[in-house]
């Protein structure tokens, strides 16, 4: 577990509706990351949720009214937010919308939250009948917050609980607590574009049976994560895993090596970056069977390869071609990384290559990795892989803004 929100303060706003449920989950959620928690809710809030339950599940007085004579001051509105790091409002109403894109301060929460520090930002999470988020004057106030610098996280689309279908849903707390994850990183790749592949590859044998490895994409999918948090558009080649895909990034699905390569390259063109962390398969059955092949005592099949073209040469090709997209390759061995990791840089002829003891790390939640360039390598101490695919990250935005002043190219 990352504890991304350690030492943070969370203002969490709750405006009235019946998403309130999930706010109770969404709290929880966000003391589990690290974070402390203060409830502020509106008056309509509490017909769906009693204060008694959110103060149980942040440990802290749950504020409602603004003349609180609980705050030394009674400045309840200037209190509770100069010393918060972010203000999340979920659910936010239509009605709570309204008052923050006019500047209304006729309760507690709607007061806080224009009487806030400049640099503590402003999240919603939108929460309201499809229609009631279609309307527009809504549509006119959403606009309004998103030209004010205000976050807004959804909303998302599905079964509401009036009956009706469509957007206005309040996206889930998880997704919900990585979106503010996702707002205290550095946005080092805004506006770029990043391709990455992960997971295993399977060469079928039969319809049944195939040759596969350990690689669970744990790292691929932390990387497409962090590449996410820090701006970017992501776009994920994975192979066969039990993952779900980060929030914001965009998978396609492969099982072959040849379906990765021709994924890979169909989606080149416009790059700034490619990431090839996958676990490709080096060679492929040439005579697989198209029926399951039974089992006859005394005798194996006997089985014919070819070699698998390679992705990661490839697009390093295009890349010496072009100047882009940047390439950062991954090695997976099982001895001598530093000779072997310094050797396939070169030979792949790309400018970073991430080297990792394979079996030292398939499955795992951490790892050690070493970082390969034209000047030698340097060593990430061994850590969860989120936060090494965050520290990979910072190097490659750095590398690319260097790239990016000495030369006027662009993908």
């Amino acid at each position: 577990m990352t504890m991304d929100l350690t030492g943070k303060k969370i203002v969490l706003g709750l405006s009235g509706g019946v998403a309130c449920y999930k706010a109770a989950e969404l709290c929880r959620a966000l003391i589990k990351e690290g974070a402390s928690v203060q409830v502020v809710m509106t008056e309509a809030a509490t017909h769906f949720i009693g204060a008694v339950t959110m103060q149980a599940l942040s440990g802290q007085t749950v504020y409602l009214d603004q003349w609180d004579a609980r705050v030394a001051n009674n400045m309840a509105h200037i209190d509770l937010t100069r010393s918060a790091d972010a203000i999340l409002i979920a659910p936010c109403s239509a009605d709570f919308i309204r008052k923050l894109a006019h500047g209304a301060c006729d309760d507690l929460l709607s007061t806080l939250c224009a009487a806030r520090p400049h640099q503590v930002p402003l999240l919603i999470a939108p929460a309201m009948n499809v229609e009631m988020w279609e309307n527009a004057a809504t549509r006119r106030n959403v606009a309004q917050l998103r030209a004010d610098g205000v976050g807004i996280f959804g909303p998302a689309a599905g079964e509401q609980a009036c009956g009706e279908t469509g957007f206005g849903r309040m996206q889930e707390p998880d997704e919900l607590l990585h979106k503010l994850v996702a707002a205290f990183q550095p946005k080092v790749l805004a506006g770029k574009r990043v391709l990455v592949t992960a997971g295993p590859t399977y060469e079928a044998i039969d319809p049944v049976r195939g040759i596969t490895n350990l690689s669970s994409g744990k790292m691929g999918y932390a990387v497409a994560r962090a590449a996410r948090e820090a701006g970017a558009e992501v776009l994920l080649v994975s192979g066969p895993t039990a993952l779900p895909a980060p929030y914001g990034v965009r998978r396609v699905n492969v099982q072959s090596a040849q379906q990765m390569h021709d994924a890979v390259l169909a989606a080149l063109g416009g790059q700034h970056v490619f990431i090839g962390v996958a676990a490709v398969a080096d060679w492929r059955v040439t005579n697989a069977s198209a029926q399951k092949m039974k089992k006859h005592e005394g005798a194996a099949p006997s089985l014919q390869f070819a070699q698998n073209a390679d992705i990661l040469a490839t697009v390093a090709a295009t890349a010496l071609e072009s100047g882009w997209p940047y390439c950062v390759g991954f090695a997976a061995e099982s001895e001598n990384l530093l000779a072997f990791g310094a050797a396939k840089r070169e030979k792949k002829g790309i400018p970073l290559l991430v080297g990792n003891i394979g079996h030292h790390t398939f499955g795992q939640d951490d790892n050690s990795v070493i970082l390969f360039d034209e000047h030698g390598h340097n060593v990430l101490a061994r850590a969860d892989k989120l936060t090494l695919a965050r520290q990979l990250i910072g190097e490659v935005a750095r590398r690319i803004a260097e790239r990016s002043g000495a030369s006027d190219k662009t993908p």
